[in-house]
């Protein structure tokens, strides 16, 4: 994302896909690259690819088919959109939410695709959505070395206060995804990862020479000027996951380098960017593997994240794609952990933090005040040390400037850096009670973070205190108390759904035959982005759905037996709008005693 202070130039490659979080870097103890000239950071405002989800389509679940069929209709449709705007459309892949990326002949910017999927969605109605398959990049900054130097987790002013937490975890237990660069081999992470996924799907990004394998290190991103748009600058390789990894778990008490915030947690390397960044659909499968999800072609993951951090963001709204891949990972309890931004500009316009059902995260630097690139808004849910003018977040880096060299430590800053002291901290609280939901998590951290001592407007609730969350986790502190009501007989269409009118509510409700269909109404105020959480009763299978007022589906979640499904729709306009979430019957149980299931809804 775009910023006016000092970045690593690898960390700005902010493609119409998705960037890192990085903002400057600064070599430790002498060993390294040095400080990187200061850099604006873009959006990558093109792409050649194109997602198209059909309305047949269904996400990996129940067994039945991942993407709608591609008939030869189907197909023409698509080829005459593209002739209207001198496009060629070739099929690519399917992914894990059910839908299809085309590629395009080329490069192309983002409103000239986006009126190419407009004219894909009117002349197939068959069509759910279909949008631009955006690049991503990441978001860093920089500056310090060594436990000493790592002020962001000691200072009582704008630290994480997190030496007293490790009194009760350490992590143990816990693993959390880093979906990322990949990693490289450093002493002070060995023992550290789990087996991991490179999920770039195209070899000029992966810079490895194939597409998706079981290999996620990372070979480098280096770029040299205008590769990656026209004017890009040329910058080193960044080996950015690499330097989240080691806030989130560096091997701590090992007489070597940093301390990691969860030390006795795992994590599961999770490639997705590479040289300009990284793809949507790249991104959107690695949540669901990530989270315990099926990805076609893709050997299971034997080690399921508890919670996932992404460290990367592009601009615009939340994408259908990210959000149903991130609604899949809260529906199998993972938790996401997302990067606000290092723009300087309201969150609302960078993805996916401004996804619902993620937490959010804005940086501070050491006084405790907004780092002066952070992205703000009503959509941060809490803040964490990022580094800012001369403090930099301080972790494990490699000395290679294009491919890889030897281990060493550098200080980076940026909301890349403030989301894995969140993510550690996430893993500290599930180690200490594991039974913690997502909602209760995040809940947690926002409730026990404390003031900002320093003016950070928009920041989110305050700094997170690792401390004060663990002992509130120990404690049992979970959600505050919202209303809990019953659902109302009979609510079969539409026009007699039940009126949910207090953010929060949890609603009770029965399948109370196999053609039952349950509809509740929420008036949802402009700007504001519903979730609902359907947790039916562990022999059932409930599937879950939202409508506008012309019954148009906006969303849907279809997992299997006894598992959660999530959806979200927000409203965009200026006028408050009609949303009816729809629950409905798929095998199991029903009647009064088996056919319960408790609903969420929340804005």
């Amino acid at each position: 994302m775009k910023q006016s202070h000092s970045i690593h130039p690898a960390m700005l490659k902010m493609c119409a896909a998705v960037s890192l979080a990085l903002a400057s870097v600064t070599a430790v103890a002498g060993v390294g690259n040095g400080v990187q000239p200061a850099s604006k950071q873009q959006f990558v405002m093109e792409t050649d690819r194109i997602i198209v989800k059909y309305k047949d389509a269904m996400p990996a679940a129940k067994g039945l088919a991942r993407a709608a069929a591609m008939t030869a209709d189907r197909k023409a449709k698509l080829d005459r959109a593209g002739q209207e705007f001198g496009m060629t459309v070739s099929e690519s892949h399917a992914i894990s939410t059910g839908a299809r990326v085309f590629k395009l002949n080329g490069k192309k910017h983002l409103k000239d695709v986006e009126k190419l999927a407009a004219e894909m969605m009117a002349r197939d109605p068959s069509i759910e959505y279909a949008e631009p398959d955006r690049i991503m990049t990441h978001m860093a900054t920089a500056n310090d070395p060594y436990y000493a130097q790592q002020w962001h987790y000691t200072d009582t002013t704008g630290g994480l206060r997190l030496p007293t937490a490790w009194d009760k975890s350490t992590g143990t237990g816990v693993v959390v995804a880093v979906i990322d660069t990949g990693y490289r081999p450093h002493a002070d992470l060995s023992g550290q990862h789990l087996p991991g996924y490179d999920f770039i799907s195209t070899a000029t990004v992966g810079n490895d020479g194939n597409g998706r394998d079981s290999d996620p290190s990372d070979p480098g991103d280096a770029v040299v000027a205008g590769e990656c748009y026209a004017g890009s600058p040329a910058s080193s390789s960044s080996w950015h996951g690499t330097h989240v990894a080691g806030t989130i778990a560096a091997r701590t008490n090992n007489s070597l380098g940093v301390a990691g915030v969860a030390y006795n947690a795992k994590m599961i390397p999770v490639r997705v960017l590479g040289k300009c960044g990284g793809y949507t659909s790249d991104i959107a499968d690695a949540i669901t593997w990530s989270s315990g999800g099926t990805v076609s072609g893709v050997p299971a993951n034997a080690n399921k994240a508890q919670v996932l951090n992404l460290s990367l963001g592009g601009s615009g709204a939340c994408d259908a794609t990210t959000q149903t891949a991130i609604n899949g990972a809260r529906s199998r309890g993972s938790v996401v952990v997302v990067a606000a931004g290092n723009d300087n500009m309201n969150v609302s316009n960078a993805s996916p933090a401004n996804c619902s059902g993620v937490i959010a995260v804005a940086a501070t630097g050491k006084t405790g005040g907004r780092a002066s690139y952070s992205n703000y808004g009503t959509l941060v849910d809490v803040a964490a040390p990022g580094g800012d003018g001369s403090y930099s977040v301080i972790s494990t880096l490699n000395t290679g400037t294009t491919a890889p060299g030897a281990d060493n430590y550098a200080g980076y800053q940026g909301t890349s850096m403030a989301t894995p002291h969140v993510a550690g901290v996430a893993a500290l609280m599930l180690a200490a009670k594991p039974t913690l939901t997502p909602d209760q998590v995040e809940s947690i951290l926002k409730s026990t973070a404390r003031a900002f001592p320093a003016t950070c407007s928009g920041c989110g609730t305050g700094i997170v205190d690792a401390t004060a969350a663990v002992n509130a986790a120990i404690g049992g502190t979970t959600t505050p108390t919202a209303p809990t009501v019953n659902e109302a007989e009979s609510n079969n269409t539409l026009s007699s759904a039940n009126l949910v009118s207090t953010s929060g509510t949890t609603v009770n409700g029965v399948m109370g035959s196999t053609t039952d269909t349950d509809y509740f109404r929420v008036d949802l105020p402009a700007g504001k982005t519903l979730s609902a959480v359907m947790t039916p009763n562990s022999t059932s299978d409930y599937d879950l759905y939202v409508y506008n007022s012309s019954g148009t589906l906006l969303s849907r979640s279809e997992n299997g037996t006894g598992s959660v499904d999530s959806v979200s729709s927000a409203n965009t306009g200026t006028t408050t709008q009609s949303r009816y979430v729809r629950v409905v019957y798929y095998s199991g149980g029903t009647g009064s005693t088996s056919g319960k299931y408790t609903l969420k809804l929340s804005w």
